[in-house]
């Protein structure tokens, strides 16, 4: 190298750090041999087991939140009185008509005694949360349409509804402001006072409605934009997307009984995705010591995210102070469409530098969501939007993301299945295939060629981080969910319809997730042995519907050499589980799962010392197999049941078998999915029917393929519903339109297109038995194949969600 070769001191420093984040991520990773097993070796993972709580779901045997109610004879029902302005204070709260009708208990605003005043967030995330501190339990200034301002306690919930309608409130009411693009002009209402909120997030403008406001670049954005102008081998493409509110429709309405016991401590019974956060909050939010709470979580009637976080638990505990006994509170479905959380809208602009190859040169993705009226999870979920999908077309050198996220006067968003990323991936996608359109190029070439594979170092999910950051793909089997896809949808032979007004193509889109938040969560389990030899596990995880507590079984079952009937989850429960951050972020597969595998390693140590002891020869002789533990030198073997006797009741060592371990790590393996969709359109009407819907997906190996192809299945649903739904619509003065099921319009099962679900199998080094998640990544992708597809069809692009015939039809008369 000549001396005028040399790298500027900079260049030397960026070099430097590039070199420290690869040596910091390498590809080998140190795994315990009896993780990583061939197919055929495998007893109990990867077989269809059935879902241990299937029978008793169907047969109406399980028990929910609300089942807990005939426990309680002195049990007192709820119901919570909302704000139905959408800007402005509450001036008066006239209550004695209520209080003085019989069998009402008590009535709460935010005056009383019993209600707190401190700030704190719903969001059930870790400590300190990353979330404002905006929220009041009851509230004098009201925000949106559904803010709770008093609370009824009665008898019965036919009462506490009667006694709810005769409170007199009057109001002062302000300007409002539903568009998050006027939200922040000069002259817009100003939702917040900076001054009531604490935990301020980065970027926070409370003056301009800004909750928050990041961004980050890898390399030089800019630069590369001006050189495009000078180039005429370089094209630059922009494009709009916009997604609308959608509702998590979960079965189990929010609930909780709350109660103090014979030992003064209160005990709340609750459908809550997060039992140790929810305990950690109220005990930070009363003023009550975490030893005297007590969270329990039955059996969850699905969450999708509305879970994560408290939204009946601090009312609940308010009213059963005032009342002095146990209370339920219960939201109405109307409650849960406006008054609970949803999925936040969001607007992203995408724009590309490429050269005429399909090299992908810069991405500018600038998103802006809506909060609604707080901001729980408000800046984790926009950044996501970014920092989720961009990760697939990391090897881009120079990459920006700006997220903000915006309060207006409309219901709170909150945590939603994809956490960010199905707003991006419609987007990112949606944006790939215009860069194929505009150079002439196949779709699925343009992206084999620029996205991520094995081997490589992700460093654009970090793109928001201060410090440099960097992810190993030590796992990813895109190219094969691409090519199984493709061959299942047909995507080389689709067979065009006869009439000329019919169009018919496929469209496609790649789709990426994380397993857990990486250095963040923490997981562990429990094991002990009963004397037949089988085992309880417990574990702070929260099995929300997917079968998680099916899953953690056999992953026990696996290490022991037993069943999976054999292994007994128990459900969470704070005062008996070990810690576990909750249900969230694709994480417990991924975490708890490892910590799970763990505590049955440590309990086989255990069942090895008793056999070593049984049958006088050395521990490491011995593996596990059918209930038994046998020796490989002598075939010489003794069952789990006479370990389990001898160990309790023995005449020489006594000890009960058990183990114990947690997990944590700053690894975030990503699944990988292809989504493909085919659809033929009608040019004169706009209508579109969909023939088929394919999701190839790579999380590692699949543990339970049954449950693997459910959470795609459920998820493709979740996912076509966004894409084609109508959301929910509000009036000019921000009052609900959507108010249930039937105005929601959730498509049925009748109106669900064919779908079929492909497990892709790698190995994922750093997950229990090669495992990664699967939990949301299969909600990203319809609405971007959906539109990509139309687009192929007939020529039109519907960027703006739902998809609907007549936003084709008008673009086609626009075109």
């Amino acid at each position: 190298m000549s001396k005028t070769d040399e790298p500027e001191p900079e260049e030397e420093e960026e070099a430097d750090d590039a070199s420290k984040i690869e040596a910091a991520n390498p590809m080998e990773w140190d795994e315990a041999p009896n993780n990583r097993k061939a197919p055929a070796e495998r007893r109990t993972v990867s077989h269809r087991e059935e879902k241990d709580d299937a029978t008793k779901i169907v047969t109406g045997e399980a028990k929910y939140a609300a089942d807990y109610a005939r426990e309680f004879p002195d049990l007192a029902e709820a119901k919570i009185v909302r704000s139905d302005i959408a800007h402005g204070v509450v001036t008066d709260i006239d209550t004695s008509a209520a209080e003085a009708m019989d069998d009402v208990y008590a009535v709460v605003t935010p005056d009383s005694p019993e209600v707190p005043n401190e700030p704190y967030t719903s969001a059930g995330q870790s400590y300190p949360e990353p979330s404002p501190w905006d929220l009041r339990v009851l509230r004098r200034k009201v925000r949106f349409v559904g803010d709770p301002i008093a609370a009824v306690v009665a008898e019965d919930a036919d009462t506490a509804s009667k006694a709810a309608r005769k409170l007199d409130v009057s109001y002062e009411e302000y300007d409002a402001v539903f568009d998050t693009a006027a939200a922040t002009k000069p002259d817009a209402p100003q939702i917040h006072d900076p001054d009531e909120v604490e935990n301020h997030q980065p970027g926070a403008d409370y003056e301009r409605n800004v909750e928050s406001n990041m961004a980050g670049e890898i390399g030089d954005v800019d630069a590369a934009f001006a050189e495009a102008e000078e180039r005429d081998d370089l094209t630059v493409i922009e494009t709009e997307w916009e997604t609308p509110y959608q509702s998590h429709c979960v079965p189990e309405p929010h609930t909780t009984i709350a109660h103090r016991d014979e030992d003064n401590r209160y005990h709340l019974i609750s459908s809550t995705q997060v039992p140790y956060h929810t305990r950690r909050q109220l005990s930070h939010l009363f003023d009550v010591p975490i030893k005297n709470i007590q969270v329990s979580k039955p059996r969850i009637g699905a969450g999708f995210g509305s879970k994560q976080g408290m939204h009946t638990e601090p009312i609940a505990m308010a009213l059963a102070e005032a009342a002095g006994r146990p209370v339920m509170v219960e939201t109405t479905r109307r409650e849960q469409f406006h008054a609970v959380r949803n999925r936040r809208p969001a607007r992203v602009t995408l724009r590309s530098v490429v050269t005429d190859d399909g090299d992908l040169r810069a991405l500018d993705m600038d998103a802006v969501t809506n909060s609604g009226a707080y901001g729980p999870h408000g800046m984790t979920v926009a950044s996501a939007v970014g920092k989720k999908p961009l990760p697939l077309y990391t090897h881009t050198p120079n990459i920006r993301f700006e997220m903000t996220a915006v309060h207006t006067n409309l219901p709170v968003a909150g945590a939603f299945r994809g956490y960010g990323a199905p707003q991006g991936h419609l987007a990112v996608e949606g944006h790939m295939d215009e860069i194929a359109h505009e150079l002439d190029l196949d779709p699925i070439e343009l992206r084999s060629r620029n996205a991520i594979s094995e081997g490589d170092l992700d460093v654009a999910s970090g793109i928001l981080k201060e410090k440099e950051y960097g992810r190993r793909i030590r796992s990813c089997g895109l190219d094969e969910c691409i090519a199984e896809g493709r061959a299942a949808i047909g995507w080389d032979d689709v067979e065009g319809p006869d009439a000329d007004h019919l169009h018919r193509a496929c469209g496609m889109a790649l789709t990426i997730q994380s397993s857990g938040v990486p250095g963040d969560e923490l997981g562990a389990a429990h094991i002990k042995m009963n004397e037949d030899g089988s085992f309880i596990l417990q574990t702070g995880a929260v099995d929300i519907g997917p079968g998680a507590d099916t899953v953690m079984a056999q992953i026990a079952a696996e290490v022991l050499g037993v069943p999976p009937a054999d292994v007994l989850v128990q459900p969470s429960d704070t005062d008996i589980s070990p810690f576990d951050h909750g249900a969230y972020a694709s994480s417990t597969t991924y975490i708890t799962g490892q910590a799970v595998k763990k505590a049955a390693e440590d309990a086989r140590g255990m069942l090895f010392e008793f056999a070593s002891r049984m049958l006088d020869e050395p521990e490491d002789a011995f593996t596990v197999d059918d209930g038994a533990v046998v020796s490989a030198v002598t075939g010489e073997s003794v069952s789990l049941e006479e370990i389990g006797y001898e160990s309790m009741y023995g005449d020489e060592v006594r000890a009960h078998v058990m183990g114990d371990a947690s997990h944590c790590t700053e690894e975030s393996p990503p699944p990988f999915g292809a989504q493909f969709v085919d659809v033929t359109v009608n040019e004169e009407t706009g209508e579109f029917e969909i023939h088929d819907m394919v999701y190839a997906v790579d999380c590692g190996v699949a543990l339970n393929p049954d449950l693997v192809e459910g959470q795609i299945e459920g998820a493709m649903h979740m996912s076509y519903e966004l894409a084609t739904g109508d959301g929910i619509g509000f009036d000019e003065d921000g009052r609900p339109e959507t108010l249930g099921f039937r105005d929601y319009d959730m498509p049925t099962t009748a109106d669900q297109p064919p779908m079929e679900s492909i497990i892709v199998e790698t190995h994922e080094p750093t997950g229990p038995f090669g495992a990664k998640s699967v939990a949301e990544i299969p909600v990203n992708g319809v609405p971007p194949a959906l539109s990509n597809a139309v687009r192929r069809a007939v020529g039109v692009r519907i960027g703006d969600m739902p998809i609907t015939a007549e936003k084709i039809k008008s673009a086609l008369d626009d075109d």
